[in-house]
C-alpha cells in the first residue's frame, strides 16, 4: 500500500538536538540549584533553559533543521 503523505520528521536534526540537550541541561541545573536554595543559580539555570529553545530557533533557521539545507537527508 502506497501513502502520499510526506514525512515530517521527527525532529532528528541538530537544531533540535541542541535545543533539547541545552534547555535539559539548564532545566537539571535549575532544579539541583533549587533543591539547594541557590537562587541566583536557579535563575540561571531557567535562562539557559530560554536560551536552548532560542538557539535550537536560529540552527534551524540556518539551515541545520528537519529537512534544512545543511542536514544530510536519510533514506529509510
Amino acid at each position: 500500500m502506497s501513502s502520499d503523505v510526506e514525512e515530517l520528521g521527527e525532529g532528528h536534526s541538530p537544531a533540535a538536538w541542541t535545543a533539547v540537550i541545552v534547555s535539559l541541561l539548564g532545566i537539571a541545573i535549575g532544579t539541583v540549584a533549587f533543591v539547594l536554595d541557590i537562587q541566583w543559580l536557579v535563575w540561571g539555570g531557567a535562562g539557559l533553559a530560554v536560551v536552548g529553545f532560542i538557539l535550537g530557533w536560529v540552527l534551524a533557521r540556518a539551515g541545520f533543521g528537519v529537512n534544512g539545507s545543511r542536514t544530510q537527508h536519510k533514506e529509510h
